[in-house]
């Protein structure tokens, strides 16, 4: 019976990573955007600011134009910072409104009609797009109403140019407008980033479940190997221990039992260390000449390449199971068995363990019993590899350890067999 062959294995195509939009690096971004907006609309504004600061208190002029400036300013410097970007929005949205509304008491004579629109004008959108900022949405609605509209009352009067009611409702309504956009594309884009986080940080705790639900498996069929191939089988072998040499055996055998469980309580599922493939020839070797029996040591030339030090345990563990196995059940008379190992691939390792002994069907072995499901498949499974067993009564047993999955192997039996 071949072995089942294995699908290679695609390379799945990379993409460079991106950072998706989240609620601080979009909020990072609008404070800077804001800051940046301010000092450009400023500057628009610096030529109107000029002419109309003779028609104005000097006192308020200077206050108002160094306090919005100030205030644009701390925007900006706060979003770089990424710290108190809020509260300076803030600031700057209130400062804006109280200036708008003592505009009429800062003109020298309040009945001279003023030549152009009013500075604090060129602003307006800026404090719409702050007050979205740091405000909540309903107070944001409001401020983006009720800012314009007292931009338009004041249009009414001399001090605000004298407009005819037409124009200042034209004026107020492009500004509400304007800013109800502003508005609109600020709270749909925190919306949208808010609902990225939340996406993000459910994936973070399916991941963590799926991460703890995985480790916890791991170490299941870890003890359950244990249990198998050391505890068990120190039992079995204590129980049939009636000669000196065989209590012995016994007592040497309890020993590696109580080193593999305080083994597999001091290590981690998560190694990330590495083992070369001379390495593990080495330790095949060593399982090879524990086993009992005799066994030939098929190698090809050890090159330099490494594996991981949980698929190189696994895959040793494995192999002297399927040894354990032979030296039991493979059945009386002599028996060939062998240990293969060989690099497949760039990064590949192959191990087969073989016997022409009595064979099985594994169909038939049963779900209880540990060896072959847990010991073998099972614990290779969890390393990244992959476990095949070939064997049918009478005709012997192959059990090859393929790791990675990745890569094909055929049929590989023993001439012989």
């Amino acid at each position: 019976m071949a072995a089942e062959p294995l699908p290679a294995l695609t390379p799945p195509t990379t993409r460079s990573a991106r950072n998706p939009i989240s609620r601080a690096l979009f909020d990072k971004v609008l404070g800077r955007v804001i800051a940046l907006a301010g000092l450009i609309f400023g500057l628009q504004a610096l030529q109107t600011t000029t002419a109309q600061i003779e028609v104005m208190q000097v006192a308020w002029a200077w206050l108002i134009g160094l306090g919005m400036l100030g205030a644009i300013v701390a925007v900006g410097v706060a979003s770089v910072l990424v710290r108190g970007v809020e509260t300076t929005c803030a600031i700057l949205a209130v400062f804006y409104l109280v200036a708008l509304i003592t505009w009429p008491l800062a003109v020298v004579d309040p009945d001279q009609v003023l030549v152009g629109v009013p500075w604090l004008w060129y602003l307006c959108t800026v404090a719409t797009a702050a007050a979205a900022y740091a405000f909540s949405a309903w107070i944001a609605i409001g401020y983006s109403v009720v800012v314009p509209l007292v931009y338009g009352a004041i249009r009414l009067t001399p001090s605000g140019g004298g407009e005819s009611p037409t124009r200042a409702a034209l004026d107020s309504t492009y500004a509400i407008l304007l800013g109800g956009a502003v508005l609109v594309l600020v709270l749909v884009l925190r919306q949208a980033s808010a609902a990225v986080d939340a996406a993000q940080a459910t994936a973070v705790a399916r991941y963590s479940g799926a991460i703890r639900e995985h480790a916890t498996e791991l170490e299941r069929v870890q003890v359950d190997a244990i249990v198998h191939d050391s505890v068990l089988t120190t039992f079995i072998q204590a129980a049939r221990a009636y000669t000196p040499a065989e209590q012995v055996l016994a007592t040497t055998m309890a020993r590696n039992a109580m080193a593999h469980l305080t083994s597999a309580a001091a290590t981690t599922p998560f190694d990330e260390s590495t083992t070369s493939l001379a390495s593990l020839r080495r330790r095949l070797s060593e399982a090879a000449d524990a086993s009992g029996v005799v066994v030939e040591l098929r190698t090809d030339d050890t090159d330099d390449r490494v594996l991981p030090t949980t698929a190189a345990e696994a895959i040793v563990s494995a192999a002297a199971q399927a040894l354990v196995n032979s030296s039991q059940h493979a059945g009386p008379g002599p028996v060939r068995r062998w240990v293969a190992l060989e690099g497949t691939g760039e990064a590949g390792v192959l191990v087969e363990v073989g016997d022409d002994g009595a064979g099985f069907d594994p169909a038939a072995v049963p779900e209880e019993r540990l060896g072959v499901r847990v010991s073998i498949i099972e614990r290779v499974a969890n390393a990244g590899g992959r476990a095949c067993i070939d064997s049918r009564p009478g005709a012997g047993t192959v059990v090859r350890v393929m790791w990675p999955t990745g890569f094909v192997v055929g049929p590989q039996r023993d001439a012989s067999s």
